[in-house]
């Protein structure tokens, strides 16, 4: 039994049943009939085994009547955490994947994200995409916006309002030969960066913090990235950005920062590599710019579909992980077309598979390992795992309610003959919702111990 110190704590609600998480040992563990307290401030208060019922309710002064139990079929496992993702790209997700990355982004993005200082538009916008990725379990987000700040701000504010735990970050671009009418100046990117945070952070959301947000180097010069690092190193925030997507663009870095060791080297400069980074894609980093990520603690988001979907190449997770380096997984919408982190761990088994065809010495991924950087890994690739990610007393109850067998979901349940043990069957639950099931199998979604979904309208 793990319990907080406070056996006088105020308990909101206890669920028993199965819960599915990972740990720092163990990539898949399953809490077969656990009892589960969240307190009043959203917190997990304890954690125990279903036959201490009646002693954890007179220690913590609940009535065992009213505990709610899970359902056969039905489990609990931690929500999932988006590392990257582009709230201003979802109205036109599932379209315009003809393109390599930088052709793509001046036909398709930079004009649609041109329209988001019309705050209208932006509002109906992240509206949907904050509703849409919490109705698919994430509830964490790492959201790109556009270099507008009112509309980024609006994004906050709109999270805030559904309950999302999010990081929004106003786009940063003095550099756009391409789509000139969407860039800003060094000096207007400085500014407005400055009172983006100050603004977002005077409206002390609990759950919502700003995240100091370099577009990539290609549309930076390099005085606007050493300003950036100095403003998130100055107010201790989060710094988010891309990095070797595709090979065209690493060749375009290398032209324009020709005095640079890599593309790593160039951020790791600009004081833009801290343990508080989180970088996307990084499908063609040398091992050397891993050493330079592990050192920092800087780490990187895999973005799967939006790899393939753009021909952009396929990240090695295993040699990430080898290098120990932190990994999480994105959606980056709309370069992927799947709001959903489920898909994103789809993707990432196909991924790791390809190369196992590739070459069949390559050990490919695991099930329970993706399922690890979908949640925890995700939290610590973002640095947030002292307050999310898994259930341990103490960090918040951000969770999933599942049910493998929900009416009307995409999952037929088939009996097997033969028993199996409870865990056995819980593993295989949790794997087939993973692959082969979707938002209509998330029956509930909690953050920091509040009920976001179904909805309550704000």
């Amino acid at each position: 039994m793990e319990t907080s110190e406070k056996s006088d704590t105020d308990i909101r609600f206890v669920c028993r049943g199965t819960f599915v998480h990972s740990t720092a040992e163990e990539a898949l563990q399953i809490l077969e009939d656990a009892l589960l307290g969240v307190d009043s401030e959203g917190k997990i208060a304890f954690i125990g085994e279903g036959k201490e019922l009646q002693k954890l309710s007179e220690n913590f002064g609940f009535s065992p009547s009213a505990v709610t139990q899970l359902q056969q079929h039905e489990f609990f496992m931690p929500g999932m955490i988006d590392t990257h993702i582009h709230a201003s790209q979802y109205s036109y997700a599932g379209t315009a994947l003809d393109m390599p990355l930088l052709q793509w982004l001046n036909t398709y993005t930079f004009p649609v994200e041109s329209h988001f200082q019309d705050l209208e538009f932006a509002k109906k916008v992240y509206t949907q995409v904050v509703k849409r990725t919490l109705r698919n379990g994430t509830t964490t987000a790492c959201y790109f916006a556009t270099i507008h700040t009112d509309a980024s701000l609006l994004l906050g504010q709109i999270a805030n309002d559904f309950g999302q735990r999010a990081l929004v970050g106003k786009v940063c671009m003095d550099r756009n030969d391409a789509v000139k009418y969407y860039r800003e100046t060094s000096e207007e990117s400085q500014e407005e960066t400055y009172r983006f945070i100050k603004e977002l952070l005077n409206k002390k959301y609990p759950l919502v913090k700003p995240v100091v947000t370099p577009r990539f180097a290609p549309s930076c010069t390099e005085a606007l990235l050493a300003k950036l690092g100095e403003i998130a190193k100055n107010n201790k925030l989060h710094i988010q950005s891309h990095i070797s997507e595709n090979l065209e663009e690493v060749e375009l870095v290398k032209e324009l920062f020709p005095n640079s060791e890599s593309y790593t080297d160039i951020y790791h400069k600009c004081n833009l590599l801290t343990d508080k980074t989180i970088l996307a894609h990084g499908c063609h980093l040398s091992d050397e710019e891993l050493v330079l990520f592990r050192k920092t603690g800087a780490a990187l988001s895999h973005c799967p579909n939006s790899n393939i979907s753009l021909c952009s190449g396929v990240l090695n997770v295993r040699n990430v992980l080898n290098h120990k380096v932190k990994l999480g997984l994105g959606t980056d919408m709309a370069g992927g077309y799947s709001p959903s982190i489920l898909d994103a761990v789809r993707r990432a088994l196909d991924s790791s598979k390809v190369l196992t065809i590739q070459d069949p010495e390559h050990k490919t991924l695991s099930f329970e390992e993706v399922f690890r950087l979908a949640t925890l890994g995700g939290s610590q690739a973002l640095s947030l795992d002292e307050r999310t990610g898994n259930f341990k007393v103490g960090k918040d109850f951000d969770a999933l309610r599942v049910n493998v067998a929900a009416p009307g979901g995409p999952i037929d349940v088939i009996q097997n003959e033969k028993p199996q043990s409870l865990n056995s069957h819980m593993r295989l639950s949790s794997s087939t919702c993973s692959l082969a099931g979707d938002d209509r199998n998330i029956v509930e979604v909690f953050v920091a111990g509040k009920k976001v979904v179904p909805f309550s309208e704000p």
